[in-house]
This record gives structure tokens, sequence and C-alpha cells, in this order.
């Protein structure tokens, strides 16, 4: 019978420290300042959390699961490409919408740490995958989530270093066609035959290829991404 009491505490601090960050800046979410809000002791944060880094990470999927639910369901674009760019201005949108969180989430002390920011990694890489299978990619997928993910964060935190009167929006769709000019091939319409291009193919329909046993698989992946390794 207790629960109903924990979560409702639980929901409270994390309704704090979203507020507290949306308000005042990154900085102000402090352990002390968020039990003072939330009209709690500070060791129940940590009782509840682990640290303010478990905080964070429920702020996190609280901010990610309120921003999804004012978007429109929307089925994958039966065009890869046209998926990842999808993908591509949503992130965007949600790091200007958010800038104290997206600045915690991709922190050099947090870089990689956050469940949010993995599951996110995920949906992307999935979106590669669909450009592998396709025969659309110049390069592995390995490379090709870096690369996006690596492109969409530098994007978004060079747009928030600007004040947002001055921002050139247009640097998003820019950043996109610079990325996807390296990672696509040169013709997506018709897939190229190139060696990298038809080796990523390969690899990523390995899983469904039929007659294999699963040592045969792991070698066939084992040689591809060699071979990749060294393309690149």
């Amino acid at each position: 019978m207790t629960f109903p009491v924990r979560d409702d505490t639980r929901a409270r601090i994390v309704e704090e420290a979203t507020r507290i960050l949306q308000e005042q800046g990154s900085r102000a979410v402090t352990t002390r300042a968020v039990a003072q809000a939330a009209s709690v002791q500070a060791p129940t944060i940590y009782r509840l959390f682990g640290d303010k880094d478990g905080l964070i990470d429920a702020v996190a999927e609280h901010v990610m699961a309120a921003y999804v639910a004012t978007k429109a369901m929307i089925e994958a674009a039966a065009d890869p490409v046209a998926d990842l760019r999808h993908g591509w201005h949503n992130h965007i949108e949600f790091g200007l919408a958010n800038p104290g969180l997206y600045a915690m989430l991709n922190s050099p002390e947090r870089a990689g740490q956050s469940p949010a920011t993995a599951t996110g990694v995920e949906v992307l890489r999935a979106r590669v995958r669909r450009l592998a299978a396709a025969g659309l990619l110049r390069v592995d997928e390995e490379r090709a989530v870096a690369m996006i993910h690596a492109a969409g964060a530098g994007t978004v935190l060079t747009l928030l270093a600007s004040p947002a009167e001055s921002r050139d929006m247009a640097l998003s769709d820019a950043m996109f066609d610079m990325v996807a000019a390296a990672i696509l091939t040169t013709a997506p319409a018709v897939p190229a035959r190139d060696t990298t291009a038809l080796a990523v193919t390969f690899a990523a329909a390995l899983p469904d290829l039929p007659a294999l046993t699963d040592a045969e698989r792991t070698l066939m992946a084992e040689w591809l991404t060699r071979s990749l390794t060294h393309l690149r």
C-alpha cells in the first residue's frame, strides 16, 4: 500500500526538477534546490534516484514522453532517406525546445551515459539499418550512426549558442545534406554498386540469409567487418 505514495513522491520530484531546469537553467538543478521545491529531504532523492545523474535521467524520460505525446504518431516513411530526414528534424526541434536538458545530456561528463540518449541512438541505428538494407550507404552502419549522431548534436549545440532571434535555422538542413552526401550513395534512386556499398548491404542482409549456421554467420560477419574497416 506504500507504493502509490512512493510513486507520487517520485513524480513530484521529477516535475519540480523539470520546472527548475526549464525556468532557471541547468546550473539551478541541485539536489538541495529540488528537494526544497518538492518538499522532501535530500536523502529521499538519493533513495529514489541513486544520485543527481539518476534524477536527470528521470527528468529526460519525463520531458521526452511529454514531447512525444504532443506529436502525431507518424509511420516510418516508405523512403528510408525521408525517414532519416524526419528523424533529424525531430532531434533538432527537441534540442532547441529543451536547451537546458539537452546541454546536460550532452555534457562531456555524461556523454553516452543517459538511457534516454541511448534509446535515441537505437532509433537512429534502426533508421540507418533501413538505408543499408536498401543499398544506400557508402560507409558501414556504425560509421554512419556515429556521423549522424555527432552532426546532430553539434548542430543543436551550435544553434543553442546563438540568441534565438538570430539563429541560422537553415544550418539544420545544410548539415543534414552534408552528412547525407557523405554517407549515402550518389544516386539514392539507383543503389550504387561500388565495393563498400555492396559490402554494407550484404552485412545488413546477413541475419536473414537462409541455410547458414550461427557459426557461419559469425565468421561471415567478422570477414565483412574486417573488410569494411579497411575500406573506411
